[in-house]
């Protein structure tokens, strides 16, 4: 019967049905096989919902959404061209340095794409062709869910249960994160070098870095209070998230006065319009989860893979290969909540670290987004940029073939992800 639900959802998807909907009639699907009373659909999806630490993904998004319109990416703009504007590739340069900062503020890609895109865009097409402009933001963009706080870390410690805090997530991705932002400048140096683009920005003055260090001070100080905040036990992930909210408000209304009260529907909109799309997938979700749980699915998936193979590396390669078919045709969101519930206790078998473990999980799934066909990141650049996509994807291959690179490095390197958070106590 799983697998009549899962080849429904796949049917309805490949046919263009939102994937929550997708997901809620195939579990009806399954429910109605299995003999189950229908109102067990609803009792699960309020269940999976009705939960505090979900409540982190609404807040930081509308923390997000109050950020963009407070202004700060002009600051954040100003101050990384202080630091590395006169660079080879200097736009690209401020384009990931501010993707890198502001990553430490949304947690979402699409956010950052969305708000790096209609900010940086004209400023890029005068130096640089629009798709490899579009490539940059996107590469940039997709530090969001890797440097905390991150809302697919959230999604992911959600859905494994007790096994794997949000706190050692968000420390798990701050070394990798810093790993991909200055390999993504080094590619954009060489790019910008062979190909002869032009120098830009004002030279590097100490007085200038400080001047627009000052200005962007305050925006910095948000993920320092809010994840040192989360990382030191002070307050929850949820919590953190309320508290970003209302620095953000601070930040618009008394900082930089862009902020209005006209403002707030727009932003609470929009936010509460993302959240649904995450709500939903979690709630329909759920029941396919209960579904897999009474047909005892993640006992013989351990029992299947245990019989291939032994080996934890081993197991781990298997399940990196299968997330990168997976985040090429399924919405990361969607893979997390179908997917964690099956492979997080099947690692724990392994005696696989869960931190360790997670945090390639949710990666691989992050890469994801930037791998056709369903390469979310694309779609967002070439309606901002009027790119189209193929053009994005060739020149996003050397930014995403180093991201792979950096998730082989995390494979057989484990200390790059877990020495951080043990070192914190995780």
């Amino acid at each position: 019967m799983t697998w009549m639900a899962i080849g429904l959802f796949l049917a309805l998807a490949f046919f263009g049905m939102p994937l929550a909907f997708a997901l809620g009639f195939g579990s009806l699907a399954g429910l109605w096989m299995l003999d189950f009373e229908l109102v067990v659909m609803p009792q699960r999806m309020m269940h999976a919902v009705n939960s505090f630490p979900l409540m982190a993904i609404p807040l930081f998004m509308l923390a997000g959404e109050l950020m963009v319109r407070a202004g700060i990416m002009d600051r954040l703009i100003a101050f990384a061209n202080s630091l590395v504007g006169r660079m080879h590739g200097g736009l690209a340069h401020v384009t990931i340095t501010s993707g890198t900062i502001f990553a430490s503020v949304s947690g979402a890609a699409v956010a950052s794409a969305s708000a790096m895109g209609s900010t940086l865009v004209p400023s890029l097409r005068k130096y640089y062709p629009d798709a490899y402009s579009g490539a940059v933001i996107a590469s940039a963009a997709n530090l969001g869910p890797v440097i905390p706080p991150s809302n697919a870390m959230i999604v992911y410690a959600l859905m494994a249960g007790s096994s794997v805090s949000v706190g050692g997530l968000f420390i798990a991705g701050i070394l990798p994160g810093i790993l991909l932002a200055v390999g993504f400048m080094v590619i954009a140096s060489w790019i910008s070098w062979k190909r002869g683009y032009p120098l830009t920005g004002e030279r590097f003055n100490l007085a200038n870095v400080l001047h627009q260090g000052r200005r962007a001070m305050v925006i910095i100080m948000m993920p320092v209070i809010v994840v040192g905040g989360i990382v030191g036990g002070i307050f929850t992930a949820t919590e953190g998230a309320a508290i970003a909210v209302v620095y953000s408000a601070l930040i618009g209304f008394v900082v930089t006065r862009r902020l209005k009260i006209s403002d707030l529907p727009g932003c609470l909109y929009r936010a509460a319009v993302t959240s649904a799309m995450v709500g939903a997938l979690i709630a329909f979700a759920s029941v396919l989860t209960f579904i897999f749980t009474v047909e005892m699915v993640p006992m013989m998936l351990s029992d299947f893979i245990q019989e291939l193979t032994s080996d934890p590396m081993t197991f781990i390669l298997l399940t990196m290969a299968l997330l990168v078919v997976v985040g090429m045709l399924i919405e990361s969101n969607a893979a997390y909540i179908m997917l964690v519930p099956l492979f997080a206790p099947v690692a724990l078998t392994y005696g696989i670290d869960p931190l360790y473990f997670g945090f390639l999980f949710m990666y691989n799934l992050v890469v994801g987004m930037m791998t056709p066909p369903v390469g979310v990141l694309y779609f967002v650049m070439s309606g901002i940029t009027k790119v189209p996509m193929m053009q994005l994807v060739k020149e996003s291959l050397p930014f995403v073939a180093f991201q792979f690179a950096v998730l082989a490095l995390c494979i057989f390197v484990p200390q790059l992800v877990t020495a951080l958070p043990r070192a914190l106590g995780y």
